[in-house]
């Protein structure tokens, strides 16, 4: 794969090493000669140059790449790179950083963003995620189809403990992708078993009742409806 970074500053540069030792190709682009860090990541192709002028932009082949990295320090300038690479150049993939939660209702598919990256967003998810316990966390939303990923660490009261994933009435548009099971994930089959203390990681589209999934994972079942699912589940399992 090939990637094209506009901002070579520590975040640029963090992100180009990633690609790197996966061994993907990765361009640098900065019109700050102090950002010349080449020895840095040596690995990768440098250009001195703004990256929100076209003409950089055809001289660094972002026709030719696969996902073009708007990782400046400036929304503004993070906006026009997604922007020209989206309807100039035709990139199948753009992220865009957003530096000021205040302007991400901009980054969208009207300014050629694909995935928006808010470092504070994500952050405070985090902060809410280490603190909340049986709580859904939004840790991230893709921007062009409006899925969210959330996160939840099952309490030890959750009536879904040692049931099986493949028992578990997930609400409509709801995708359990992954159990974090203290330090190692696990690619969830039908047949895992949910314990006290996982972390899941969901998939939810726009569509997707996040009270009725709130209430299924909820230390008690909020209706009766829910607690029949549950019931109805451990009847299975007798038969």
């Amino acid at each position: 794969m090939r990637v094209v970074i506009a901002g070579a500053g520590s975040v640029g540069r963090s992100i180009a090493r990633e690609l790197l030792s996966h061994d993907h190709e990765v361009m640098l682009i900065d019109k700050q000669p102090a950002a010349m860090r080449v020895a840095q990541v040596a690995e990768a192709d440098w250009l001195l140059a703004d990256a929100c002028e076209l003409s950089t932009l055809a001289e660094a082949k972002v026709d030719e790449c696969d996902v073009i990295v708007a990782a400046t320090g400036d929304d503004k300038v993070n906006l026009v790179v997604s922007l020209l690479a989206k309807t100039e150049f035709g990139v199948p993939r753009t992220v865009a950083r957003v530096n000021n939660p205040k302007n991400e209702w901009m980054f969208d598919e009207s300014w050629g963003v694909d995935v928006a990256v808010s470092t504070p967003r994500i952050m405070t998810a985090m902060v809410e995620e280490a603190v909340a316990v049986g709580d859904l966390v939004r840790i991230f939303t893709f921007h062009q189809s409006g899925a969210d990923i959330l996160e939840v660490t099952l309490p030890p009261t959750s009536p879904l403990v040692g049931r099986r994933v493949g028992e578990v009435p997930w609400p409509a548009d709801t995708v359990l992708a992954a159990i974090v099971r203290g330090v190692r994930p696990i690619a969830p089959s039908q047949d895992d078993t949910l314990e006290a203390g996982d972390e899941l990681l969901l998939v939810t589209g726009n569509e997707a009742d996040e009270g009725a999934l709130s209430r299924l994972l909820a230390s008690e079942p909020a209706d009766d409806t829910d607690a029949d699912l549950v019931e109805t589940a451990r009847d299975d399992d007798l038969l």
